[in-house]
Formats: C-alpha cells, structure tokens, sequence
C-alpha cells in the first residue's frame, strides 16, 4: 500500500515516495499501475488525486500528486515553466571524468523492430539540460546527483549515457539490467506556491542503493 509512503499532504497536494518497479501509467499488459492505489489516497476527499508528472516504471522516489483540478492545473504550469526544484540521486556503472557539469543535449524519440522505443540525442529535438555533480566513488562506480533543468522522458538516463559516456547501473534500455534493480531515485522535490508554503518532500534512500554498496 502507499498509504505509509506519504512525504508531504495538505488540502491540494500529495507528495509519495513511489516504489521502484510500480508505473504511474498504467501498462498495456494490465498490470498494476498507480492507478490501482488511488483510490486509497484520498485522505477524506471524494476525489482521487491525480498525478502532475511522471517517473519511469524503475525510478523511485518524490511524485506530486494533485488533489483537485484548479491545483492541477497550477502544478503542471509550474513544472512547465521550469519553477519545480528537481533532485535526484543515481549510481553510474562507471566513474565520469571530472566532478561536476552541465548537459545541455537536446532529445528525441526512435524506435525500431528490434530495440522497440527509446530516446537519444538529436540537435533537432526537445531542449534538455541537466546539471550533474558526483558525490562519491566506490568499486568503480560512481553515485551521482542529477539536476534536472527540464522534463524530457528518460532526460536523466540518456544524459548519463550519451553526456557522460556511462549508463546508470541497472537501466534496462540504456545499459543492462541488474538483479536489485534499476539505481535512479528522485531524492528531493519542490513546487513553489504563490501565497502557500512549498509543496516539498525528500524521498528516504532507497534499499536497493545499499544492496550495492552505498549508503546514505
């Protein structure tokens, strides 16, 4: 249940700490997405919150949930117009070259028979920039902070990949999987509101992360 995930709650926003492994979406195989808890997230409304953005299937971690459609709308703009503070923490299967930087690489989608979809640079696709920094080093792998400027799909694990030339451990699509998982987490998130305190949250380290030698 995500009813003992909850980060942050008032009368328009939910902030949970989403589960590695649970899509906010739900998939075309049926199987159980986000929307098979909303209804135990309610928290005395009638209505169901709703979701303002996305984390892939495999990150865990800070996810604002709107609770009724005048605060959805405001969120959305705020993640729009780049207002939201997004942190997040990943584990590279590798060691970058220096210690900290900007990626500035424009994305774009495609897809094959083979590979199915996936994202990747293109000088003519979305803007995308992320601001990196490493936090530690340990067995040849690196634990990096990710700060996202926008919110393009799979920003952070294309930016590792084709910015820094390393893959974040465990990603399926951009490296290969590993037994404990997938090692992106979005740590830290906050949403300005004119007139109101922030909606903000950090998210607990995540399990797995030890399962690989890194403790917080």
């Amino acid at each position: 249940m995500l009813g003992d995930r909850v980060l942050f709650l008032d009368g328009e926003a939910l902030i949970i700490d989403k589960p590695a492994g649970l899509p906010v979406d739900r998939p075309r195989d049926g199987a159980i997405s986000l929307e098979n808890h909303l209804s135990n997230l309610t928290f005395g409304f009638r209505r169901w919150p709703q979701p303002v953005h996305r984390l892939d299937r495999d990150t865990s971690g800070c996810l604002l949930l709107s609770r009724n459609p005048k605060a959805h709308a405001r969120f959305q703009q705020a993640f729009e117009t780049g207002a939201v503070t997004k942190r997040y923490l990943a584990i590279l299967d590798g060691v970058p070259s220096g210690e900290e930087g900007t990626i500035d690489m424009p994305l774009a989608k495609i897809s094959s028979a083979e590979q199915g979809w996936r994202m990747h640079h293109d000088p003519a696709g979305k803007a995308a920039r992320t601001g990196w920094r490493v936090i530690k080093v340990q067995d040849g792998r690196a634990l990096v902070e990710f700060r996202p400027a926008t919110g393009r799909t799979h920003q952070i694990r294309v930016h590792a990949l084709e910015g820094l030339g390393i893959p974040v451990l465990g990603d399926p699509t951009y490296g290969s999987s590993h037994r404990s998982g997938m090692m992106l987490h979005a740590a830290e998130l906050i949403v300005p509101r004119p007139g109101k305190p922030d909606a903000a949250a950090q998210a607990p380290w995540p399990s797995r992360f030890r399962d690989v030698g890194f403790d917080d």
